[in-house]
């Protein structure tokens, strides 16, 4: 696991810009955890990704909170998931996040809930609220891809 980067975000654009400069990065197989407080901006952080990831413009990317699961063609396809409402384990069987891991790069809001629902090897993001409202993104490489990924947003 690499030692945590700390990247500040000053606006909700700055969070896309972030993402969009992972999304370039993406490949089929890589998973990027989004922990944080309600409104910290993870789903703001997705949108950017899916820009990166090659999703067409028109498309709407916006938060799985209700379906638990979007899914996004690209040049890499973009799998959005929500753990928000999930309960129990057993529910997670049916988002299907099992067979993505295979065919997409997949972002996940709240694993933190089911850290067991996604693969190790991962990109870890947990954003916190400054007073001033811009965001700390905190990211953590755990793996040799997860560390990759950390490396393509500026992490040592």
């Amino acid at each position: 696991m690499s030692a945590p980067f700390v990247v500040r975000a000053e606006t909700a654009d700055a969070m896309q810009a972030l993402g969009e400069r992972l999304g370039r990065a993406l490949g089929v197989g890589d998973v990027v955890s989004l922990v944080g407080p309600l409104g910290a901006g993870k789903t703001t952080f997705v949108q950017g990704l899916a820009r990166g990831a090659g999703v067409p413009p028109e498309r709407h990317v916006a938060s799985p909170t209700f379906a638990l699961v979007n899914e996004h063609p690209g040049r890499v396809p973009l799998v959005h998931a929500d753990l928000y409402r999930i309960v129990r384990p057993a529910e997670l069987l049916e988002l299907g996040l099992d067979d993505a891991f295979d065919r997409a790069a997949v972002a996940i809001e709240w694993l933190d809930r089911f850290p067991d629902a996604a693969p190790a090897d991962r990109l870890e993001l947990v954003i916190a609220i400054e007073a001033d409202g811009a965001r700390l993104v905190t990211l953590v490489g755990a793996g040799p891809r997860g560390e990759a990924l950390a490396r393509a947003l500026g992490a040592p």
